[in-house]
């Protein structure tokens, strides 16, 4: 099963993209984020005739997260990350597909900080470590999967001061990511490759791509189970430099049946 994360910042404007990458790439799930359209202005139409079966919460302008299932049907558990009823941001969805439960995740970005953004990025990634850990606690297989809008070690950026003071390396936004993991998740595309950066985004200033001067902000945070099947992974990095991108890499992992 290959499974892929691809933040598509605006998902009618580069469905040109999308739609070539699912073609080539033929995934068999995927979760996508920012998708900057209202929950009625998604191409699900074009998205079915690609041949995928989709569940998505919109918002307008901003935000936005989506399911994408191309053998199996999508059967949705939350479309709203528990923990603050009065959080009306969609960026969080979650469904059951094939026997894996799957979490797709847009963490908010927190810039800029110190403030009230950066105060609700962390308050955020909170609840996501108490929901993380009743749903390993369930026992079934899962996979939290997303823009995570974290930089978790200097191995993960490309050499630079430049970003010192934005949200997504802060030390509590670091720290925040490493409890998630100690809970006992695997972070797929770092186990797969230990000496490489890996890298997932890539900023359209100061000519970033071209530089490859990137960050890896997209993961894959495995239960034990799904780990245990993990056979290769990726970035689609090609992706990135075609006309019309996303400043982010489809990233994907393939798990064996």
């Amino acid at each position: 099963m290959k499974i892929a994360t691809f933040n598509i910042n605006n998902v009618n404007r580069r469905l040109p993209n999308l739609l070539a990458w699912l073609k080539s790439a033929k995934p068999d799930i995927v979760c996508l984020q920012e998708l900057k359209a209202e929950q009625a202005a998604f191409p699900a139409k074009e998205i079915k005739k690609a041949g995928y079966r989709a569940a998505w919460v919109g918002q307008k302008s901003w935000n936005g997260v989506a399911i994408l299932s191309r053998r199996h049907e999508i059967h949705v558990t939350r479309n709203r990350l528990p923990g603050d009823p009065a959080d009306t941001q969609s960026r969080y969805v979650e469904a059951a597909i094939n026997g894996i439960m799957i979490g797709c995740i847009y963490l908010p970005n927190g810039n800029p900080q110190p403030g009230p953004k950066f105060d609700y990025k962390l308050a955020w990634f909170e609840r996501l470590i108490r929901h993380a850990r009743f749903l390993k606690k369930t026992g079934a297989p899962v996979a939290l999967i997303g823009d995570y809008n974290v930089v978790p070690t200097d191995f993960d950026i490309y050499p630079t001061k430049s970003w010192n003071d934005d949200a997504l390396l802060q030390p509590e936004s670091r720290a925040a990511f490493q409890r998630l993991l100690k809970q006992g998740w695997t972070d797929a595309l770092r186990a797969l490759y230990p000496d490489k950066p890996m890298y997932t985004f890539w900023d359209y200033m100061r000519h970033r791509w071209e530089r490859d001067a990137g960050l890896r902000l997209d993961y894959f945070l495995l239960s034990p189970d799904l780990s245990k099947k993990l056979i290769k992974g990726g970035v689609d990095r090609a992706v990135r430099g075609k006309e019309g991108a996303s400043d982010h890499a489809p990233a994907w992992i393939e798990l064996r049946k």
